[in-house]
């Protein structure tokens, strides 16, 4: 593996993206540590150290950002507008036929498409960003810190206003770095910049809970924390590479002299079709009424429900509540991104058949049937990894900040294997051997 990387380093243009890449990375990470004008910085760290910050309802965002929400930096909204414009996106695909007809115009459709999501990362990051920015003022953002109220010290109109724009603009500077390194680096951009958002919080969180243990100086813990990480490291490779292959066999066709067709290939259904996704609905839908809840004025019976069941990742309503709709959101995605029947049409128009099954109709019944079968498993799984956090929550204490959570590990590793594919793919064109023998 390390001749591996030194052979990459000697190919020219192999290295001249590598290196854009990581100064692209170098630059993004010194945004995420640059207060944006009219907070008090040595405030926000105060609150920060103190360990008061509200986790729960700002913790997806903040670690999609590597820690720069809640410091509250020109990035601090990172690429979280972005995945939201493109999920929403992803769906109103299905539901407007307008884009649908875009998406099916190829590259020109695509740029399109394209375009919209980033008119609507702006529009977000301006929402989120004022969102936050009161947030701030009211203090609420780090519930028990003494010092909450005097992180914005000047209110006024027109700071309130400078805040925002800094911060959308620190958004549609992200969005611009990461689409630099698709165009000119290695990987997707996007992918690449959440990838380093999430594993920049892994060290602090780690140390973290070495500082807070008991046994042997906090060793033990620290010990037990990265074997499970690396065995859910190992699973979630495991599990992201299974796929179901159907066999597709192609008859042959004469046209003139020539004979066409013939070839046999397969499917690949993946169990985890919806990859992501699910999760990112599932947390986003429960922040919802916690977020209601907390700008809610006065005290009800529906809010002190809210508060008690809803918003404490370790009681078994918000438990029951995040599978069972991981699970649903696993199946809803996977309708809605998979369409058996126009598979089954194409594959008729080109004289495709699945050995053993009529062509047309029997076929998209026989792919929607494996598809439900193959997504069950998947959907457990995701489940069950996204309450690895609450888990650790009760084995190892309520403060602890568990770092291999079920979100984090499957961005890592998602990302991490499609880069090394990307960097396999072109090695072998010169060498003819892979990253990884």
């Amino acid at each position: 593996m390390l001749t591996a990387f030194a052979r990459a380093f000697k190919t020219p243009d192999l290295r001249k993206k590598l290196l854009f890449t990581l100064g692209i990375i170098v630059i993004y990470r010194l945004g995420t540590h640059i207060p944006i004008p009219g907070i008090d910085y040595k405030n926000v760290q105060t609150c920060i150290d103190a360990a008061n910050a509200n986790q729960g309802l700002f913790g997806l965002v903040n670690m999609f950002s590597g820690g720069a929400l809640l410091q509250i930096t020109i990035f601090a909204l990172g690429i979280m507008p972005y995945i939201t414009a493109s999920i929403i996106l992803q769906l109103l695909t299905v539901v407007i036929p307008r884009l649908e007809a875009l998406k099916k115009e190829g590259q020109a459709g695509t740029a399109k498409i394209t375009q919209y999501t980033r008119y609507l990362t702006i529009a977000l990051a301006i929402l989120q960003g004022t969102g936050l920015v009161a947030t701030a003022r009211t203090g609420t953002l780090f519930q028990g810190c003494p010092v909450a109220s005097e992180i914005v010290p000047d209110q006024s109109i027109f700071v309130t206003i400078t805040m925002v724009i800094t911060m959308t603009a620190g958004t549609a500077c992200v969005m611009w770095l990461g689409e630099l390194i698709t165009d000119r680096g290695i990987g997707n951009g996007m992918s690449i910049l959440m990838f380093i958002s999430i594993a920049a919080t892994f060290p602090a969180a780690l140390w973290g809970i070495k500082k807070q243990g008991d046994l042997a100086g906090g060793w033990i813990e620290f010990g037990t924390v990265i074997l499970v990480g690396l065995f859910m490291v190992g699973l979630v490779v495991f599990v992201e590479q299974a796929q179901r292959r159907i066999p597709v066999q192609y008859a042959k066709r004469m046209i003139g002299r020539r004979s066409y067709g013939g070839t046999s290939t397969y499917i690949p259904l993946k169990v985890n079709q919806a990859g992501i996704i699910p999760v990112i609905f599932a947390s986003s839908l429960l922040y919802i009424p916690a977020l209601v809840a907390q700008f809610a004025g006065g005290q009800s019976g529906w809010k002190t429900w809210i508060e008690q069941n809803l918003t404490k990742g370790d009681h078994p309503i918000y438990i029951v509540t995040y599978f069972v709709l991981i699970v649903f959101f696993a199946f809803f995605y996977v309708a809605i991104s998979f369409n058996p029947e126009e598979v089954a049409d194409n594959m008729k128009k080109y004289g495709g058949f699945i050995p053993g099954i009529r062509a047309g109709r029997p076929t998209a019944e026989y792919l929607s049937y494996v598809l439900n079968r193959i997504t069950w498993p998947g959907s457990l799984y995701l489940g069950l990894i996204a309450l690895v956090p609450t888990m650790a929550l009760v084995g190892f204490g309520a403060n602890q900040n568990f770092p291999f959570g079920g979100t984090s590990i499957l961005i890592i590793v998602g990302v991490g294997l499609e880069t090394v594919k990307q960097i396999e793919s072109q090695l072998q064109q010169r060498n003819y051997e892979g990253f990884l023998r």
